[in-house]
């Protein structure tokens, strides 16, 4: 870091009495307070520099006091910089680098110690090096642009925050390219991490500067914006901060708005912790809208931790996990995929980027990223949502409803094979033992059993927690894929025990509730109106039930699956094998 030394005589400031005077032959014939602090001096240096001290001093309230008393109580700086303007009117040393440039500079624009005075004033000389040693080094210029926010009333007015930006925006576009990062094999932009040093209103200008030229890459920008966000932004391993909470919200949206417009700039990692983070800090629905439309453009590349969004502690709510926020990007992936592209409703960009010049190419970026998904992006999405139900299924509040409403946002032409969503439902069941019979049935009404395969349908068949009806469609599901491996012509019921084909296509009786029909009893119901239908049924609804339980082999072994599912299995082939060769006779 580069430094000035002005003056060459020495430092004789002290303090007495809490006053800070200069050690001279010749009394003090002025005092001046600045904030609460009183500096015992002399006019003949202090005047022959300072035109708004000789203004001050020419016309003071009362001429009686002695000496002559200035209060500047709107000083920029503080005490400490009207001591370093002071000390130069005296001819002592001095030492000034980009830490307090801007700061000295203010002030000596506040004293109006300018060539107007004297030649070669501190306004002059401030300046010179400004100019040549403070805007032409890296470090420097971003150290004297931080140092603009104590004071940025005065900088504003001076230029000075205007002439850092235009500085570090120029060696930022002179080589803008990734560099390795010592000790480390990833590649990364050598200025975003000094950049993210600067509060948001200054990086905001700094970063509006550099995509406005349209050299930097858009990948870099978003790179830039990722090292911001998280040294700016709560994360899961951070606590959040309520009393920054509106400071923090305010950075966010500022980051949404800088966003580079072109598809894949940004990883869809990365606009899931923007959601993460708008979610902790309630950010506007406007903000957490765009996320999700942008995460919906690029859900393919997301994980299922990307997704597992917590829920806002402020909102009280049970579940471990914002399942609805999620859902909507499901559902406006798969909106996306069936319907022409089109602007979503409520998607609209605040105007204050209209300035940014992104609008037109966003709004392009957008069309290409609407258009129909292909039929390989549709599975891969089906599986992100098979593995986001295995991982919510866990929490034990999770409402059955929404658990449902995620399982049913995949079409079923994108889900060909339902395992993963058989361990979902598994998990559920294990997770929520409470389940009623009607639950426990609506809940595997989004199963299709003829898409399990056979590590799924093996586990099922000795799953304790499926309703008993589900586990019949599994057997027959196993017993359709023998058939068909063998190479049997015939209709698909053709081969199974004549009570299996009755269960399985049992109608609704008023006698048998439609919750009960998976169970014991509904079985037994459903029997029982059959062969009251047919007029030869043993009397009695138990008789009815010990016939059919005692009529098949097959059906027998239906009541003890979950003990032995392999060994019934078996059976129902050697059953169904002998009904094969007693008709054939």
């Amino acid at each position: 870091m580069k430094f000035m030394k002005l003056g060459s005589k020495l430092d004789t400031f002290y303090t007495a009495a809490a006053v800070r005077s200069v050690s001279s032959e010749i009394s003090s014939d002025l005092v001046v307070e600045v904030k609460g602090c009183r500096y015992l001096l002399h006019k003949f240096p202090l005047l022959s520099k300072s035109a708004r001290l000789q203004r001050l001093c020419a016309e003071p309230a009362d001429r009686s006091l002695q000496p002559l008393a200035v209060q500047l109580p709107d000083f920029p700086g503080g005490p400490e910089v009207f001591e370093l303007c002071a000390k130069f009117c005296y001819g002592m040393k001095i030492t000034v680098s980009a830490h307090n440039i801007v700061a000295a500079r203010c002030a000596a624009e506040y004293l109006q110690m300018t060539e107007n005075i004297e030649r070669g004033n501190l306004v002059q000389k401030l300046d010179a090096f400004f100019d040549a040693c403070v805007l032409t080094g890296w470090r420097d210029a971003i150290v004297a642009l931080q140092s603009t926010k104590d004071l940025a009333t005065w900088s504003e007015e001076l230029g000075i925050t205007s002439r850092c930006c235009s500085a570090v925006s120029a060696k930022i576009l002179a080589n803008p390219s990734k560099v390795k990062a010592p000790g480390s094999s990833e590649r990364k932009s050598w200025w975003a991490e000094d950049l993210s040093a600067l509060s948001m209103d200054l990086y905001r200008r700094v970063l509006i500067s550099v995509k406005s030229s349209g050299e930097v890459p858009s990948s870099l920008i978003g790179e830039a914006l990722k090292v911001y966000a998280s040294k700016w932004l709560p994360g899961e391993s951070k606590r959040l901060n309520w009393r920054q909470g509106s400071k923090q919200i305010l950075i966010l949206e500022s980051i949404i708005g800088l966003l580079p417009s072109e598809r894949g700039s940004i990883s869809a990692s990365f606009l899931c912790k923007l959601l993460k983070a708008a979610n902790m800090l309630s950010a506007s629905p406007s903000s957490k809208a765009e996320l999700a439309q942008r995460i919906r453009a690029q859900l393919e590349e997301a994980s299922v931790s990307d997704l597992l969004i917590p829920c806002p502690p402020q909102e009280g709510t049970n579940t471990l996990y914002d399942v609805d926020l999620v859902l909507t990007i499901f559902k406006l992936f798969m909106l996306a995929a069936q319907s022409p592209p089109r602007t979503p409703d409520g998607y609209d960009r605040r105007k204050s980027r209209a300035a940014e010049k992104v609008n037109v190419e966003f709004q392009e970026n957008n069309r290409s990223a609407s258009s129909p998904a292909s039929h390989s992006s549709k599975l891969k999405i089906a599986k992100l949502v098979d593995g986001y139900l295995q991982e919510i299924a866990k929490d034990s509040k999770l409402p059955l409803a929404k658990f449902l409403a995620v399982a049913e946002s995949v079409s079923e032409s994108a889900r060909p094979d339902h395992d993963g969503l058989y361990k979902a439902v598994d998990t559920y069941l294990e997770a929520h033992p409470e389940l009623g019979k009607s639950e426990r049935k609506r809940l595997c009404s989004v199963l299709d059993c003829r898409r399990l395969s056979m590590e799924a349908c093996t586990h099922a068949a000795g799953n304790e927690k499926l309703p008993l009806r589900v586990v019949v469609q599994v057997l027959f599901v196993e017993h359709s894929r023998t058939v068909s491996s063998g190479n049997h012509n015939g209709s698909q019921h053709a081969h199974l025990p004549e009570d299996t084909v009755t269960v399985l296509a049992a109608p609704s009786t008023p006698s048998c509730p439609p919750e009960d029909r998976c169970s014991r009893t509904g079985i037994k119901c459903a029997r029982t109106s059959q062969l009251d239908e047919a007029g030869g049924k043993p009397e009695g609804d138990e008789a009815a039930a010990d016939w059919v339980l005692g009529k098949s082999c097959m059906l027998k072994n239906l009541c003890v699956i979950p003990a032995r599912p392999r060994k019934m299995l078996s059976r129902l082939w050697r059953v169904n094998s002998r009904v094969a060769n007693e008709r054939s006779q």
